[in-house]
């Protein structure tokens, strides 16, 4: 396990849970990690013998030492039904756009913002009352079913798979 920030509460449930873990923070750059910095991250993950990157929470855009270390094997979870609303607070912008539905999508990274291969999405709708909070919080119930079943596709095919591509969508 890999955070991005110091004192993520994901560390100390790592570190209860017996799993390895290590911070590789930048505080020069926001949206992104230094070359030398991805380029430590990138061999953490190698020394790990990591075969997927999955990434939660990580609000930095991932740079080419990652995703040439990493084709095809970096994932990332979206709190919207892509390639609609990319960037921050999604769920905010579905909503001020008055969409009837939203939802989440994970997908595999690459160089763009949001813009990489749609894995699987799951839909939830706007109801009459919605608050930002109110949403959100329905797309992490979701979240939490949709991103696990993506990951436990990948272990099922082996180390070196592929995940189904938008051509062949998990089963529901």
């Amino acid at each position: 396990m890999v955070s991005d920030v110091e004192d993520a509460g994901i560390l100390q449930l790592a570190a209860e849970a017996g799993v390895p873990s290590a911070t590789v923070i930048d505080h020069r750059y926001k949206t992104r990690l230094s070359p030398e910095n991805e380029a430590a991250l990138v061999t953490i993950l190698q020394n790990a013998r990591a075969d997927l990157v999955v990434l939660a929470g990580y609000m930095r855009m991932v740079k080419a030492p990652l995703l040439e270390a990493f084709p095809r094997r970096i994932i990332n979870i979206h709190p919207s039904l892509l390639p609609k609303f990319p960037g921050l607070a999604a769920w905010k912008q579905a909503l001020e756009a008055g969409e009837t539905r939203t939802g989440c999508t994970v997908h595999y990274v690459d160089a763009g913002m949001d813009t990489g291969e749609i894995i699987a999405q799951a839909e939830v709708p706007i109801l009459p009352g919605d608050t930002a909070e109110s949403v959100h919080a329905r797309i992490q119930v979701e979240e939490h079913k949709i991103y696990p079943k993506v990951v436990a596709s990948f272990c099922a095919g082996g180390p070196r798979s592929l995940l189904p591509t938008s051509d062949s969508p998990l089963p529901t």
